[in-house]
């Protein structure tokens, strides 16, 4: 009797987990899924990693981004890009301030093929390659890699590499209130460059132990300006307007009072000769 009682405790036992043969057995269950959750991570670290290296999104026909563009050749900054104006064909233009408009009409502008050597073809007069820059100024030289950048430049006979540096302004702002910018990374094609939304861009020929710096203050408030939908500050240059001088007489005329030109007021009603400069108040 006391034999049957014994295996019957044993039993019960080991059906509630405390036998020795669930000592045992290997919990096969909780390694499985332990591997299922590592798999799982590593592939969305490849994922990310994947889509960090296509310079993440890309954009679409009819959809319009903003960045800043800034060009320094052999050591000076050349002015922004002038302003240019989007076709029915082209929407990869420069607008006001050093702003660029990434706004692509056709595939052809969109997607993987929205990049800055795409931009630069549909720029007039400015060439960008993988080895070759200018400027499109018609003073400008095209620099190729290793040449020696021209006397009365700032790098005048140091030999030159071609580079382009980048950098995004995020959707956070800092303790100041303005945009945090990050990346500065060099990419390794030139052209190849993905454009990107609210990125900072600057072209680079010049010694490859000068840093590339981003692009100026001034371009980055623009490019804020246009992300916000406000107006971006007009950077053209405009002459002062040329007086034409003229015959025409005047109904009515004021000589400002102390002037030392002696001017002549046509009037309608009294003449009065007089050797003096007469002021109308």
């Amino acid at each position: 009797m006391a034999r049957s009682s014994t295996g019957k405790s044993v039993a019960r036992a080991a059906a509630t987990g405390g036998g020795t043969t669930y000592r045992g057995q290997v919990p096969v269950n909780w390694y499985a899924a332990l591997v299922i959750i590592v798999i799982l991570g590593v592939a969305s670290v490849a994922f990310a990693r994947y889509n960090y290296a296509k310079g993440g999104p890309e954009p679409t026909v009819n959809q319009t981004w903003h960045g800043g563009l800034a060009m320094v050749i052999c050591g000076k900054t050349e002015p922004v890009l002038p302003v240019t104006t989007a076709s029915s064909t082209n929407g990869l233009v420069a607008a006001p301030g050093g702003v660029i408009v990434v706004a692509p009409k056709t595939n052809s502008q969109a997607g993987a093929n929205a990049t800055l050597g795409k931009f630069a073809s549909e720029y007039p007069g400015m060439t960008l390659t993988d080895s070759t820059v200018r400027y499109p100024a018609a003073t400008s030289p095209t620099y190729k890699a290793g040449e020696k950048c021209a006397a009365g430049t700032p790098d005048a006979g140091k030999a030159g590499v071609l580079r382009v540096r980048s950098w995004v302004l995020t959707t956070a702002t800092n303790k100041n209130g303005s945009f945090v910018q990050i990346g500065g990374a060099y990419a390794p094609s030139t052209s190849g460059l993905k454009l990107l939304d609210r990125q900072l861009i600057t072209i680079g020929f010049g010694p490859a132990s000068t840093a590339l710096p981003k692009p100026g203050a001034s371009t980055v408030t623009a490019l804020v300006q246009a992300i916000e939908g406000t107006a971006p500050p007009t950077t053209t240059t405009t002459a002062a307007p040329t007086v034409t001088p003229t015959t025409a007489a005047s109904t009515s005329s004021t000589v400002p009072v102390g002037s030392t030109t002696t001017t002549t007021v046509p009037s309608t009603t009294t003449t009065k000769p007089s050797t003096t400069t007469t002021a109308t108040k």
